[in-house]
């Protein structure tokens, strides 16, 4: 597999493409900025090596704590982690748990500290809020991180399919066939009070 310094330069390498993309599409300087934003954060720092001890794991310095209980509960390369789409909405939605845990705490010190009066059901609602105004850049910002995963994914894909190609060719590509079942009749349970033949003796042709 390429290793983290390769994938962080193909992340970097197809920034300019991504850019280029999204302001066509979009037709938006903020909306692409956005998406770029989302492209380097989900590329070098949300990737999916989160699930090893990568340069993704320690680029988060102090705060690499917070990704161990997502290494000891997902497999390395599986598809809770190198699937597209699946893999960053769990890394996403991990991330944001420990954002409300933070959020929870620091709303609970700044109403003891300062006084303010702001109830944890109003916390939420400012950011309920805050989402549906804002609803195109967080769709803008998802993009983004799916596609600085999915560069990931494809260069992986990419070297484990040159690296099959190259030792059992073109077919390697092909999806294996599933194993058919014998047509024959199951053999006869044998009945438990059948006595044991011995291994290497015959029945006897003479009769009885």
């Amino acid at each position: 597999m390429p290793s983290g310094r390769t994938h962080d330069r193909i992340t970097l390498w197809t920034l300019p493409v991504t850019a280029i993309a999204a302001l066509l599409l979009s037709r938006s300087g903020t909306i692409t900025l956005i998406v770029c934003a989302g492209f380097l954060f989900g590329g070098l720092m949300l990737g999916p090596d989160l699930d090893t001890h990568s340069v993704h794991y320690k680029r988060w310095g102090w705060l690499r704590w917070i990704w161990l209980p997502y290494r000891g509960s997902v497999r390395h390369r599986s598809p809770l982690s190198h699937a597209p789409i699946t893999g960053t909405v769990l890394r996403v939605a991990y991330l944001l748990l420990w954002v409300g845990l933070v959020s929870f705490v620091g709303v609970a010190i700044a109403n003891e500290i300062g006084q303010l009066g702001l109830t944890w059901s109003e916390f939420v609602e400012r950011v309920r809020n805050g989402l549906q105004h804002h609803q195109a850049e967080w769709i803008a910002l998802l993009i983004g991180l799916e596609l600085g995963a999915l560069s990931h994914y494809t260069a992986d894909w990419t070297v484990s399919s040159y690296k099959r190609v190259k030792t059992k060719g073109w077919k390697a590509l092909l999806p294996k066939p599933a194993k058919r079942r014998s047509a024959g009749r199951p053999p006869k349970p044998r009945s438990p009070n059948a006595p044991k033949r011995r291994k290497g003796s015959k029945k006897s042709s003479m009769p009885r």
